[in-house]
């Protein structure tokens, strides 16, 4: 059974850091990706990262350069790294899991199947 637990979430101010965590387990890491979306106070989902078990990223073209997602294999840990936050970045964020097929990995996609955790608060005042 997947489980995914994230922590790290919290309140800065703009041009802020936070690195979020999620420990993730019970899914088979060759044949899905992990990765990050978030719930925005507009109640959007926005796909952020994906990491596959190659290695290989994927971003929100709004986000790059300022976030990057990174995996400790040996500890089961996810992590997103968010530099130079902007109040446009606060919003709840989720660790998920997704085949490799799915549009979540290889679109980025908030849809389809694929499990998510309970979610950490971001919020990023100006």
């Amino acid at each position: 059974q997947v489980h995914l637990v994230e922590s790290g979430g919290g309140s800065v101010q703009a041009g802020g850091s936070l690195r979020l965590s999620c420990i993730a387990s019970g899914y088979n890491n060759s044949s899905n990706c992990v990765g990050w979306f978030r719930l925005t106070p507009m109640k959007e989902r926005e796909g952020v990262a994906t990491i596959d078990s190659d290695g290989d990223t994927r971003y929100a073209d709004s986000l790059k350069g300022r976030f990057t997602i990174s995996q400790d294999k040996a500890k089961n840990t996810l992590y997103l790294q968010m530099n130079s936050l902007e109040p446009e970045d606060t919003a709840m964020y989720y660790c998920a899991v997704a085949s490799r097929s799915a549009v979540f990995c290889r679109l980025l996609r908030v849809g389809g199947a694929f499990y998510r955790g309970q979610g950490t608060q971001v919020t990023v005042s100006s």
